[in-house]
């Protein structure tokens, strides 16, 4: 009995000692991930300027996801280059989930294709969650004659190049959803780039363009107002918060499906154990009641999902925009 005892209490520490020993070849990195992650504060690079729509709701976001992980999430603004410059940092960051991107439409989906040179993969990134999805309204002064898209377009073809139509610079939404309504309605209007959506939407509000492609949640006081009029929402069934406007499929233009999105994404090499942690996290985050007040108020779709839809959703952005810019030859030099 006292023999038997020895032996298995010997093959214990043997096992034991192997253990430890196993444990030392391990990269520190895999030791205990799941336990400790996180054990300091988690960074999120903006790569657009504070204050704007992309920052306040990730500082929102941020807010929650602290008191969830029980961490400080610091915002880490680098704006630039149409959220390329932020981008490439978050990419270049050490694949440790103390880093991470606020990833979006632009960036992910449609610069790679415009720009000569973008210094990142999009595909390089582990998707966590998507944020949300905004769709676009199209707009018009009340003083203009156009009540429908029908309008817009008959116009648009008794006179190519006559109409002009804003937006907040070359390669955004405002801007993409433009020339995917000429492509998809075989019209020609004018574009008019301006520095960001705020000038863009005075030049519309005095009367200086014709049209815009405007955010929904931007353009629904100044709708509410009367000052413009909505012709056309870009999301796939109407808006709660614009129960008569019709999509641009029950128009006649299916085609013209866009969304301005946002979400989550880290370095290449991220341990899967702490994304899976980080995206419960975000997850969370983005049910909370703030957060879901301030998505759902401006008439944007609330994100989730898991990891590999987000990927999905990301890659058939890629592949949608990729073939608008080559149709269209949309570049910025």
């Amino acid at each position: 009995m006292h023999t038997r005892f020895h032996k298995i209490s010997t093959c214990a520490a043997m096992a034991s000692a192997i253990a430890f020993a196993t444990s030392l070849h391990l990269p520190a990195q895999a030791q205990g991930t799941a336990n400790d992650y996180p054990t300091k504060a988690i960074t999120i690079i903006v790569p657009f300027a504070a204050g704007g729509n992309t920052d306040v709701k990730t500082r929102l976001v941020a807010l929650q996801l602290s008191s969830i992980l029980g961490k400080p999430v610091i915002i880490d603004n680098r704006p630039g280059a149409s959220g390329n410059i932020g981008t490439e940092m978050a990419a270049r960051a050490a694949p440790d989930g103390y880093t991470i991107g606020m990833g979006s439409f632009g960036p992910l989906a449609v610069n790679p294709s415009i720009y000569p040179k973008v210094n990142f993969d999009p595909k390089a990134f582990v998707p966590i969650v998507l944020l949300e999805k905004s769709p676009l309204v199209l707009t018009t002064p009340v003083d203009r004659p156009f009540k429908s898209v029908k309008d817009v377009v008959t116009a648009a073809k008794a006179k190519p190049g006559a109409l002009n139509i804003a937006n907040a610079g070359p390669g955004g939404a405002h801007h993409l959803s433009a020339e995917l309504f000429e492509s998809a309605a075989g019209i020609d209007m004018l574009g008019v780039p301006f520095k960001g959506g705020g000038p863009a939407a005075t030049a519309l509000l005095s009367g200086q363009v014709d049209l815009m492609f405007e955010q929904t949640g931007a353009a629904l006081p100044s709708i509410q107002a009367g000052k413009i009029r909505p012709l056309a929402v870009t999301s796939a069934k109407r808006l709660s918060s614009m129960p008569d406007v019709p999509t641009f499929a029950e128009a006649g233009y299916p085609q013209v499906q866009v969304s301005n999105w946002m979400g989550y994404v880290a370095p290449k090499g991220t341990p899967p154990v702490i994304v899976a942690k980080l995206h419960a996290a975000f997850v969370k985050a983005i049910g909370h009641a703030d957060v879901k007040e301030r998505i759902l108020s401006q008439s944007n779709e609330l994100g989730g999902g898991s990891p590999q839809e987000f990927a999905t959703f990301i890659e058939s952005e890629s592949a949608k925009w990729s073939k608008l810019v080559k149709e269209r030859d949309i570049k910025i030099e």
